[in-house]
């Protein structure tokens, strides 16, 4: 798909880029610069993604943020019915997770879901196993646990499921990465973890000052670029993407999963601008701990 049929949420250490067709095609866990396990942005499924959409044909898809957070609504319109599918992650706990929730609107509408999970940018197929109520697939280092009510089955290495929504229904998945040397983390509960995830946004975005024009455009733009914030050191990455080409066949293909100090700049510019003081304060800190006091050593971009 194209660039912009992508929307972004994060939980400020990493981020996943969520396509109109329900298909989760990057995400890098644990952190913005650790290896993809869904890299279908770069080549196709078979590299990972996790898709979750209507098994039949599509009328009509519409989607946004619910009103100042960086929680994902996408509606699907089909001639049996219509769903929304609900995508975020929430604030970091111990370990971070996606959850996914599948609402029925109206009718019924039958669902699929495709989990092909491939490490280190596509190139490890996991070790994949039940462990009572849990999904485990285990790649080296890393690990994810995916938990759900919904009936799941392997397929040609990959997990899927079909399954009916109705009006009024409410269906919860959840992926969480731990590393593979430790226990499977607790079970979080989606509904809580959608309301702190909204809680903790609309407590941000109070603390916006901005009130001209295009308001809404603003802070959806404001919530992305805090969202491409790493928390625990206040550095600002300027894509959580790596070697998309300008041009196909191109050289310009970086890795822009690092804080370049002139995109930051014009980041932090735009949120002064609009009241988040904070954000500039902790990336000043950042800036002298990296620089580690010798000009002379000034960089354009770092880790």
């Amino acid at each position: 798909m194209r660039i912009e049929d992508y929307a972004l949420i994060g939980d400020l250490q990493t981020a996943a880029l969520v396509g109109n067709n329900g298909s989760i095609d990057w995400l890098c866990f644990p952190r913005f610069d650790s290896g993809a396990c869904f890299a279908a942005l770069l080549g196709d499924d078979n590299n990972g993604r996790w898709l979750i959409a209507p098994a039949g044909e599509v009328k009509r898809t519409s989607r946004r943020y619910r009103v100042d957070t960086l929680v994902l609504d996408t509606e699907f319109e089909t001639t049996s019915g219509s769903v929304r599918l609900v995508d975020f992650m929430p604030p970091r706990g111990k370990a971070p997770d996606v959850v996914r929730i599948v609402e029925g609107m109206t009718g019924t509408v039958r669902m699929q879901m495709e989990l092909v999970i491939r490490f280190d940018y596509g190139s490890i197929v996991p070790w994949v196993r039940r462990r009572g109520n849990a999904l485990t697939a285990i790649g080296g280092p890393d690990a994810l646990v995916l938990r759900t009510p919904v009936p799941t089955q392997g397929k040609d290495l990959r997990t899927v499921a079909e399954f009916e929504v109705g009006a009024g229904d409410w269906i919860p998945f959840t992926l969480t990465w731990h590393p593979s040397s430790e226990r499977l983390p607790r079970p979080i509960d989606p509904s809580l973890a959608l309301r702190e995830t909204v809680d903790y946004w609309a407590e941000w975005t109070a603390r916006c000052t901005y009130d001209g024009e295009w308001r809404n455009e603003v802070m959806t733009s404001l919530m992305v670029l805090k969202a491409l914030t790493y928390a625990p050191t206040g550095g600002i990455v300027a894509a959580p993407t790596t070697s998309l080409p300008e041009q196909l066949g191109g050289v310009r293909n970086w890795d822009y999963r690092f804080c370049w100090l002139r995109d930051a700049t014009l980041s932090l510019y735009a949120l002064m601008f609009a009241g988040f003081e904070d954000e500039a304060v902790a990336w000043r800190d950042w800036l002298l701990r990296a620089i580690a006091g010798d000009p002379e050593d000034f960089s354009i971009m770092y880790g």
